[in-house]
């Protein structure tokens, strides 16, 4: 159990020290952390004569509210939410107590001494890492045990009632066999030419859907936005690079690349002087550079008659093979180009690679030209990053920053906090946008720094408050919409029209459409509702048909189920998933049936 507690504790010691401490010092300061482990009369319901305090609710709705999941409007329902959330708590970690859940003082302390927020870099427990953080977040060691055991306790609670249930070999092998089975059913799709109908929206319709779905018709909270962008791959585009620089890097990036070498050899000893050897090699050289080929110019002075007959070809040659001497020369070398001379082992060498393994010179010339642009106006760059730090701070707007700079001012239309593209759509951008100095105190933003090579400064140039956009200017939406519904349920009329012929045994003029042996999880040529709907329908007699119509998007079907093959539960795999896909659900249902029977014994006020 100790090790179970152990890998648990994991996902909430943050929540404990981090999540509650920042929102509960902006609200309430370090002093509502204390009361809420001590009597306080604020309280907004009590379980069983045990309160639960307002600053509880406050800090998980802000909390809830900050992290942008929840928008602002929704807060009155996100606090009711919040409130049933707290009472559940309550009612588990009492219905532990009186059932005698206990954990004891050396399995908290294990627990601890293994989350993450209390560990140094070597990952282990530091007991002033441990005092800090709970310092700041305004607990008393013993008032963050309490909390935390009470966590706990409801946590193992809840799965100790999930784990509690199990499937029977007979459920297996029944779930298995509805998992398998297979179904084939005649269909026909209703489309708005199959019947004689012409909708008739009038005002009162439009009214009426208008004031019934409000929430359709929300305008989100939108600004719209000007900003300026230093990016320095763009900079680098007018930047002209050297050839000669550009193979000076590529020797450089593939400095230790294999190659394959041939080379002339002239050596030096008992037949020729050393001079003699420079001076032969030097004549060899001076052939090559006249455009002499050299495979015949290594026939005619190479002293390594092997390779001579292949061309002087070396192999494969990886560096730290062959010596400094000729790694410093074959490895500065491109595909195709020769050395100078090369002096080592009692002989002069001129050394040629025919080939480089991986990307050739022309292969990464454009990679490494853009490289070598982006290197050249890194300074440039920088340089206008801080005027853009320094000029954005103190400027009352953006235009005079961009002039100044000589960048572009751009701006957008309204935008809501998730409709934004490009480089406004990216990370912390609208966060920005959003935020109390630029949104409410009208500020530039501070530099945003997009990845290496941006960054963006944005202010808000106008803003406008979420809103039920007027009637008139949603009413042609919602006679579109009105007129939808209507042709639905004409076609739903047809449908059901159809079914009942069909039951009565009569002949309807429809073109079928055969569906033969089809699963649950039914071919891709299917809707998935005609596939549902399908497989809700009562099984046939034998001979018979099952008739029934099937509402989908923009149609209706109408359905003839003629048969029904009972699965295989051999699929030990797919009844395996079947098993604890059902287990769960049962699991949910248990743990939903406990709350509930607790909630109607216990005395909750609110």
């Amino acid at each position: 159990m100790l090790q179970s507690i152990r890998n648990g504790s994991r996902s909430w010691g943050a929540k404990i020290i981090i999540g509650l401490m920042v929102a509960a010092m902006a609200l309430f300061g370090v002093e509502s952390l204390f009361s809420a482990f001590g009597r306080d009369p604020n309280q907004v319901a009590s379980v069983n004569g045990e309160p639960i305090l307002r600053q509880q609710v406050e800090l998980e709705v802000q909390r809830a509210l900050r992290s942008g999941q929840v928008p602002p409007e929704q807060e009155r329902a996100l606090r009711n939410e919040v409130l049933d959330q707290l009472i559940t708590q309550e009612l588990l970690s009492q219905y532990a107590e009186e059932g005698g859940f206990h954990l004891s003082d050396d399995q908290l302390d294990q627990v601890i001494v293994t989350l993450p927020e209390f560990q140094d870099e070597q990952g282990r427990f530091n007991p002033d890492i441990f005092r800090n953080q709970l310092g700041r977040a305004g607990y008393t060691p013993m008032a963050f045990r309490q909390e935390l055991e009470g966590d706990l306790k409801r946590r193992y609670l809840q799965q100790g009632v999930a784990q509690s249930d199990f499937s029977l070999p007979s459920e297996r092998e029944r779930m298995a066999a509805l998992q398998n089975q297979q179904r084939s059913f005649r269909y026909a799709m209703l489309q708005a030419g199959d019947i004689d109908f012409t909708p008739n929206v009038t005002d009162e319709d439009v009214e009426a859907y208008f004031d019934a779905n409000p929430e359709r018709f929300e305008r989100p909270e939108q600004v719209q936005v000007e900003y300026v962008l230093i990016d320095r791959r763009a900079m680098a585009e007018n930047v002209d690079v050297d050839d000669e620089a550009l193979r000076r890097a590529w020797r450089a990036q593939n400095r230790t690349a294999e190659r394959r070498v041939s080379h002339i050899m002239v050596t030096y000893g008992d037949e020729r002087s050393r001079e003699e050897a420079e001076a032969r090699a030097q004549q060899a050289l001076d052939d090559l550079e006249q455009g002499q080929s050299f495979e015949d110019t290594v026939l005619r002075y190479s002293d390594d008659t092997a390779s001579a007959e292949q061309g002087g070809d070396l192999g494969v040659i990886a560096p730290g093979i062959m010596g400094q001497a000729f790694d410093d020369a074959a490895f500065e070398l491109a595909e195709g180009e020769t050395s100078g001379l090369v002096e080592m082992g009692d002989a002069f060498h001129v050394l040629q690679v025919t080939e480089v393994e991986g990307p050739s010179f022309e292969e990464q010339r454009e990679t490494l030209a853009q490289s070598a642009a982006v290197s050249e106006v890194s300074d440039d760059f920088n340089r206008q990053v801080q005027r853009l730090i320094d000029e954005s701070f103190a400027a009352d707007d953006l235009g005079s920053v961009a002039d100044d700079l000589g960048l572009a001012l751009q701006q957008t239309g309204w935008i809501a906090r998730d409709e934004a593209t490009g480089v406004l759509s990216e990370p912390g951008v609208m966060d920005e946008a959003f935020s109390e100095d630029v949104l409410d105190a009208g500020y530039n933003s501070e530099v945003i720094e997009l990845d290496d090579d941006r960054r963006l400064v944005l202010r808000v140039a106008d803003h406008r408050e979420a809103t039920v956009l007027p009637l008139d200017e949603v009413r042609g939406d919602i006679e579109g919409y009105v007129a939808a519904a209507q042709r639905q349920r004409a076609l739903q009329a047809e449908a059901d029209r159809l079914v009942a012929a069909l039951e009565a045994g009569d002949e309807i003029d429809v073109t079928w459409l055969e569906a033969s042996d089809v699963s649950r999880q039914g071919p891709a040529t299917l809707p998935a509702a005609l596939i549902d709907g399908v497989f809700r329908l009562p099984r046939p007699e034998e001979g018979e048909s099952r008739f029934a119509s099937i509402a989908m998007p923009g149609t209706v079907s109408v359905v003839a189920l003629d048969s029904v093959e009972q699965g295989s539960a051999d699929d030990d795999q797919l009844s395996e998933f079947m098993v604890q896909f059902a287990e769960q659900m049962r699991a949910q249902a248990a743990l939903e049936g406990l709350v509930e029977a607790l909630r109607d014994d216990a005395d909750i006020e609110r």
